[in-house]
């Protein structure tokens, strides 16, 4: 095999695996969209009816995974060292490579939004959990908190320290 039907398989390999990624990578943004307005609404339902497709998801981006190590593998037999794709992409010639750049770049930006998008609805996941064991707190202590000072069993009849002066 020639070293220019080399770099051509290469190419196509890489925008292949970039435009997976990328097709990968809107549908994980949309889809996190669509379940932080479902957290925020409270919708159970709907949160269930979404975990099918993130695990669809999950299973697309495993898929592009596998294709980069296959690709990252199959560098390394042909003399390539690299460790990530745009290590790899820097072995093509400047002409292929200028051409996967802007792939490369919007593939790095959209994992960097990604992981902001992951990390909000995780904090408001867990801010909505908060809120549920601060209302279970209530309910189980009919609302009459536990006094922070004095005696135990001893409730206080007024409000704050300074009401019992005097």
């Amino acid at each position: 095999m020639s070293n220019t039907t080399e770099v051509v398989a290469w190419e196509s390999e890489f925008a292949a695996v970039l435009e997976e990624l990328s097709g990968v990578q809107t549908d994980l943004l949309a889809t996190l969209a669509e379940k932080r307005h479902l957290l925020i609404a409270a919708d159970g339902a709907g949160m269930e009816a979404i975990a099918a497709q993130e695990q669809s998801l999950l299973a697309r981006l495993q898929h592009c995974q596998d294709r980069r190590l296959q690709l990252l593998s199959t560098a390394r037999e042909e003399g390539h060292s690299a460790d990530n794709l745009r290590e790899l992409a820097q072995a093509l010639p400047a002409s292929q490579h200028r051409q996967l750049a802007p792939q490369l770049d919007l593939a790095s930006r959209r994992a960097r939004e990604l992981r902001h998008h992951s990390l909000t609805n995780w904090v408001l996941a867990q801010q909505t959990l908060l809120h549920l064991s601060q209302l279970l707190e209530i309910i189980a202590t009919a609302g009459r908190p536990k006094p922070t000072y004095g005696e135990r069993g001893t409730e206080v009849a007024g409000g704050a320290l300074l009401n019992q002066v005097g």
